[in-house]
């Protein structure tokens, strides 16, 4: 997404520490960046991606992202981590990408839920690459406060302490919207699930 191939290596036999790394950008050191980014890509592209779908809106907002970041070395105090800061980045300008799909579409198009647990898991590789596809579409049809939720916690990997962190959110909250969302998933997964395979059974009869 942000051609980490293309990108410079810092000097020196080892690596730095992300610190150290922070530190040497701040002071001018634009190799130094260019490791943080490609650090972290992957991590941005994961976030915007699940939150906005595999679009090129999703690729300006990985790029926007580093360059907030840039802009903000300055400010960055290290109080958390380099990822959650771009995490957090991440989530706000997706969140403000949303919205202004909501104001050209004069409505808010992402409303559903569901969860994946009762879906049925199979073996054979493109059902299973058809059920990821399905996941896919179901979140993006959450609405963005729980969809921020399952991304972070489900998609990412965060902790729900983490998850709570990031959004500024009480864990409580968190395990609120988690849980509503898991069953609004459940609601929109499995007709689709079952009418994709319905469908793919027609003519077999």
């Amino acid at each position: 997404m942000f051609q980490p191939s293309k990108l410079a290596a810092v000097d020196g036999e080892e690596k730095l520490n992300e610190q150290e790394l922070v530190r040497a950008a701040k002071n001018g050191d634009k190799n130094a960046f260019k490791e943080l980014i490609k650090k972290y890509e992957h991590q941005v592209a994961a976030i915007v991606i699940g939150m906005l779908g595999n679009c090129p809106e999703a690729e300006d907002v990985g790029q926007e992202s580093f360059i907030r970041l840039y802009q903000s070395l300055d400010k960055f105090r290290g109080e958390a981590s380099v990822g959650t800061y771009l995490t957090r980045i991440a989530i706000n300008l997706s969140l403000n990408e949303l919205k202004r799909r909501q104001r050209k579409r004069g409505r808010f198009f992402f409303r559903a839920d569901e969860v994946m647990e009762n879906i049925p898991d199979k073996n054979n590789r493109k059902q299973r690459k058809e059920l990821k596809d399905i996941v896919h579409i179901g979140i993006q049809k959450l609405d963005p406060k729980y969809r921020t939720v399952v991304v972070l916690r489900l998609i990412d990997g965060y902790s729900m302490s983490e998850t709570a962190q990031i959004l500024k959110l009480p864990v409580g909250t968190v395990l609120s919207r988690l849980a509503r969302a898991q069953m609004k998933l459940k609601e929109i997964l499995t007709p689709l699930y079952w009418d994709k395979n319905d469908t793919r059974g027609e003519g077999n009869g």
